[in-house]
């Protein structure tokens, strides 16, 4: 049976909204919850979670990354409920 998580699982400051500031959140994440293979990743569509190092990690990790349509922000909404 797989664990809904409904929370966050990592995080991460930076100065700049650069891809390694959710690469790090990722790991974070990884390594503290250890999550199971198959987890989804909910994202927008923003260059930090598009970069080629992010979509890398999470293909390691075995995640599976889910993003929102272009110019709709009612993707993320039951993800949210």
């Amino acid at each position: 049976m797989h664990r809904l998580y409904r929370e966050v699982l990592g995080w991460s400051l930076k100065p700049r909204m650069t891809a390694d500031i959710v690469t790090d959140a990722l790991i974070m994440a990884k390594f503290h919850r250890k999550p199971m293979t198959g987890v989804l990743h909910r994202s927008d569509r923003g260059s930090q979670c598009t970069s080629r190092a992010f979509q890398d990690k999470l293909a390691e990790y075995g995640m599976i990354f889910s993003m929102s349509r272009k110019g709709n922000c009612w993707d993320s909404a039951p993800s949210a409920s």
